[in-house]
């Protein structure tokens, strides 16, 4: 009678675990970096056992990747264009800004950790820089579509030109907060750039005349 409550127990106690051990990671990682990351040093901060980590991840790799893909599952909710109630589409894509540097300012391991091992070289890939270019991949194709819905008269090339801006802007005013802290408005500068994508869709769109 008692054996379903001992399991459901035992799930709670396991996920419990691993998001000790995530969130020790994301704390080590934003330390000392991938190479500084270790499973010892996560081991001495989240209070648990090197076996437990290695019950819930194969090895240092594999836990670095599921820290980026915690954070990014919670970037991406927030990279959503709001409805036509909530106004112009300027006020709809300052809104979305926002609410993307609310997300990075509260959540930014994602961009962190994957921002250094992209622009990493290493014989053997690590899994965390695959994971994390799949997921840039996914919020491109978020960007993409939400330029398509307000701008359907741009072309493919003007729309990947466009897309390509506001990724690049984004992470570096993201690196750029990373360096100096809280000097940077991270939501005011975002919907600065956000309005400045929407002005150049505008201006692609009056040369055209379309």
């Amino acid at each position: 009678m008692t054996r379903p409550q001992t399991t459901r127990r035992k799930r709670a106690n396991g996920m419990e675990s691993r998001q000790r051990i995530l969130d020790a990671a994301v704390e080590i990682a934003g330390e000392r970096g991938y190479e500084g990351t270790s499973i010892a040093a996560v081991s001495a901060k989240c209070g648990l056992p090197a076996s437990s980590i290695y019950w819930h991840f194969k090895d240092k790799d594999d836990l670095i990747a599921a820290v980026i893909e915690r954070s990014f599952d919670s970037w991406l909710a927030a990279v959503e264009l709001p409805g036509e109630e909530t106004g112009t589409s300027l006020q709809r894509v300052t809104v979305m800004a926002a609410n993307v540097a609310k997300s990075l300012v509260e959540a930014p391991d994602f961009l962190r950790l994957g921002l250094m091992l992209a622009l990493e070289r290493r014989p053997t890939e690590p899994r965390g820089r695959t994971v994390f270019l799949q997921a840039r991949g996914v919020a491109r194709q978020k960007i993409t579509e939400m330029l398509q819905t307000l701008f359907p008269e741009l072309d493919e090339a003007e729309i990947h030109t466009l897309t390509t801006y506001a990724i690049a802007g984004s992470d570096g005013l993201f690196v750029q907060r990373e360096i100096t802290g809280d000097a940077v408005d991270l939501r005011a500068m975002f919907e600065l750039h956000a309005q400045s994508v929407h002005e150049m869709a505008r201006r692609m769109a009056a040369r055209a005349g379309r």
